[in-house]
């Protein structure tokens, strides 16, 4: 009965926070939960016969949520009626994120009358989860990257956590993991769960080691690792020559089909292929359904303004930063706005934006348009790697409308903003808040 009134305030905070234009309201009811019920997420999945699916990783978790969610819910018409699919569609991925998509989808008997549940996680916030969330029949972990070292520290940081998390499941949950990332792939070395693993085609490597390289040593005895191939970052096929750690020989690589572009995008939809494989989707569904995905907010998604095509590629890390440049740039892109904010959800030391490889790129485009909170330290960078065609604009509504401007009708604009950047930009641009 509690509960019930939990329900009640949440998603009357949540229809206040929309009638407002005052963002989806994806956190608060979560947080005023847990703040009266510290049990509340159990109690909701104490009372469901819900199958769960936590997706954890630096990069990909909203694209590859919405890539699982869209497959089984195409799926559905083969299934009965009643078979239903959610996720914290929002991108609010703590734990009052959590609680928050479990107010809005619950029946006032705290009950969920749904087939499964998808949460992507943040990756620092995973052991938490876990806590609350004993034995979930899936966990996806995508990869592992440096990103707001101020919040998480490095990389190892993070990978011992999650190590220390997962040794506890039992073998009702299934491990679905990133072959291709070390420290990824040794997750499964000392699970009791079932082990799955996925990567990329090896045709798809590269011989150019990257800035951005974040895990080269063995997660087993600290050894250098050596790469026979590398796909981006410390991604790759890799073997430790004095432990005799591998990279797992059975590993799924090949979706029938790819929606969005870029070498990162074939790990997302690998990832969501194998669990949809796992659940019994046929190969018909699968590919049907992914030739019909609508990318999430932020992730290559694509607005029409005053005529013209604006492309948003959210880029928070040097990972993702130099995936995103490598996409557009085989796009045959002309026109860049970059965007570079040092808020919270961005982290304070922007200091990343050095292990970029943009000297790769300094020749590629005709306008680019610089903005942010941090602005003219992405303006030096950019100086120093001899990119000549930018402008620097501190503020972002303006620079949004000059690079616009300078943006022809047959033409698109591509953004690449950090994460907050993402939200103000696509608002200035729609109108609308998203979180």
């Amino acid at each position: 009965m509690f509960n019930f009134f939990l329900i009640l305030l949440g998603r009357s905070i949540v229809l206040v926070s929309k009638f407002f234009n005052l963002g989806n309201g994806s956190t608060w009811p979560g947080h005023i939960a847990l703040s009266i019920n510290k049990n509340f997420i159990r109690d909701v999945l104490r009372n469901s016969k819900v199958k769960i699916i936590l997706i954890a990783g630096t990069n990909g978790k909203t694209t590859t949520a919405k890539l699982i969610r869209t497959i089984l819910e195409y799926d559905k018409k083969s299934l009965p009626a009643h078979w239903r699919v959610f996720q914290n569609a929002a991108g609010a991925n703590l734990l009052n994120g959590i609680a928050s998509s479990l107010v809005l989808h619950s029946t006032v008997v705290c009950k969920l009358n749904y087939d499964y549940a998808i949460f992507e996680i943040d990756e620092n916030t995973l052991p938490l989860i876990l806590h609350e969330i004993n034995n979930p029949d899936f966990i996806i972990i995508l990869n592992l990257f440096r990103d707001q070292l101020d919040r998480y520290g490095e990389v190892n940081t993070i990978a011992k956590k999650w190590e220390d998390a997962i040794r506890h499941l039992l073998s009702k949950t299934t491990l679905i993991l990133n072959a291709d990332d070390p420290q990824v792939a040794f997750l499964g070395e000392k699970s009791k769960s079932n082990v799955l693993y996925f990567g990329i085609n090896p045709a798809n490597k590269t011989e150019k080691n990257q800035h951005a390289s974040d895990s080269n040593y063995c997660p087993n005895c600290g050894e250098r690792l050596i790469y026979n191939s590398i796909y981006f970052s410390h991604l790759g096929d890799w073997i430790c020559k004095n432990c005799g750690f591998e990279h797992p020989k059975k590993t799924f690589t090949q979706s029938p089909f790819y929606p969005l572009s870029g070498t990162y995008n074939e790990y997302n939809t690998n990832a969501a292929v194998l669990l949809a494989k796992l659940n019994n989707v046929s190969n018909r569904a699968i590919e049907q359904s992914l030739r019909v995905f609508k990318p999430a907010f932020g992730r290559q998604e694509i607005l029409k303004i005053n005529d013209k095509k604006v492309q948003i590629f959210l880029s928070k890390n040097p990972a993702s930063f130099n995936e995103s440049l490598k996409t557009i740039a085989n796009l045959n892109a002309n026109n860049l706005l970059l965007v570079l904010n040092d808020r919270i959800p961005d982290g304070r030391d922007v200091s990343w934006i050095w292990d970029v490889d943009f000297e790769d790129f300094s020749s590629q485009f005709k306008n680019i348009t610089v903005t942010g909170d941090r602005a003219f330290d992405l303006g030096l960078r950019l100086k120093y790697a001899e990119f000549k065609n930018f402008q620097t604009k501190k503020n972002l509504a303006e620079a949004t409308n000059v690079a616009l401007e300078k943006t022809l009708k047959n033409e698109t604009l591509y953004i690449l903003p950090t994460y907050s950047a993402m939200l103000e930009v696509r608002k200035i641009l729609t109108g609308k808040s998203i979180l």
